[in-house]
């Protein structure tokens, strides 16, 4: 579970680099928009996965 998360928050940085750098939004290019379900829900899943992380930063643990 830890390893997607860190994929899906991966993903989620890329995305927020492309919207910096290049203005493109390649989340919501690829799935309809901003606005349209689909990417909110995919926007929503990439947040609660680095919601889940944030312990992975206060532990010594590394798995």
């Amino acid at each position: 579970m830890r390893k997607f998360a860190l994929i899906l928050a991966i993903i989620g940085a890329l995305n927020w680099g492309g919207i910096g750098i290049f203005g493109i939004d390649l989340l919501g290019s690829i799935f309809g928009g901003t606005y349209q379900l689909i990417s909110r829900v995919i926007y929503s899943i990439v947040g609660l996965a680095g919601i889940y992380l944030i312990p992975s930063l206060m532990s010594d643990d590394r798995k």
